[in-house]
């Protein structure tokens, strides 16, 4: 058997040591053996070092036999599964949860440790790779891919933006305009690790988004990435004046409080409502935090 994936934006600059430790399982230790026994290949070419970066597009292959079946502590997190066949999961992953281990303290109660107890026992040398992700704090339709060639195939869909994905935000204030584009290059902010900024010498990031509701001091909006970028739909919108409510990172706090107090909103507002992927469409309901927010303007 033999891990094989094209590489999305999202991953790109990424280390093919620990890019390949998140999609298989595998320690990174033994990651960098395979990577220095040669048996690793980027674009068909074995790396010499195990940090090589990766860029999109780059096609990245592992084989997997003898390999030892990834360890992952398992989780009692419950599920809610959109979708399920042979080759993938669509799951409706719940806000405050992390989709991977790391190195932060997050260990157990991961997305990946609820996929890898739902699945248990179905796969030797390869952890179901979760093609996409969404911050801790974001919810919606979440893709995991069961094989292989699911997440070969899968990836190369979204690398070659195949895949439609639309967002419900609740924004401060309202655009000018129903609907308006977003183009803007993000990068890592150079002061702060964990955040994002938009700079020119960033990549290329693009979102549009639909005004759907006018509260006044807030808007619901329907929200459409071409690309997948950290933090890119938070950053975008708080750049045009309209952050998330409840975004403790890119947003106002002063409406912020105003969405705890009035709202009962304990987080950011957004959630990725749709997603259509190889002919198939999926949709995730709104969980019970955001349908009380709306409630709130008697939706």
């Amino acid at each position: 058997m033999q891990f094989e994936t094209q590489v999305n934006a999202e991953h790109s600059g990424k280390r093919v040591d620990q890019f390949l430790s998140d999609a298989t399982g595998q320690t990174r230790s033994a990651v960098q053996k395979q990577i220095l026994a040669g048996r690793v290949k980027i674009n068909g070419v074995s790396p010499h070092k195990t940090g090589v970066k990766l860029a999109t597009g780059d096609t990245v292959q592992m084989p997997l036999a003898g390999l030892p079946r990834p360890k992952l502590k398992k989780s009692n997190l419950k599920l809610e599964i959109l979708f399920e066949d042979e080759k993938m999961l669509v799951i409706n992953k719940p806000a405050g949860i992390v989709v991977h281990p790391d190195s932060t303290g997050h260990h157990e109660n991961t997305i990946a440790n609820a996929i890898q107890a739902h699945l248990t026992g179905k796969f030797e040398g390869f952890r179901p790779g979760i093609v996409h992700r969404l911050d801790k704090d974001t919810s919606g339709a979440l893709i995991i891919a069961k094989t292989p060639e699911s997440l070969h195939h899968l990836s190369r869909l979204f690398q070659n933006r195949k895949v439609h994905k639309s967002y419900l935000a609740l924004v401060k204030d309202c655009p000018k305009t129903t609907s308006g584009k977003i183009s803007a290059p993000i990068q890592r902010d150079s002061h702060k690790r964990k955040q994002m900024a938009m700079h020119r010498q960033g990549k290329n990031a693009v979102t549009t988004f639909e005004v759907l509701e006018n509260y006044g001091w807030c808007s619901l909006l329907k929200v459409n990435i071409e690309t997948g970028r950290t933090h890119q739909i938070r950053l975008h919108l708080a750049g045009i004046g309209h952050p998330v409510l409840g975004d403790t990172t890119y947003g106002n706090k002063p409406v912020n409080a105003r969405a705890l107090k009035e709202l009962e909103l304990k987080r950011q507002f957004l959630h990725a409502k749709n997603l259509e992927i190889d002919g198939k469409t999926f949709d995730a309901p709104l969980s019970q935090d955001l349908n009380l927010a709306l409630s709130h303007f008697g939706v």
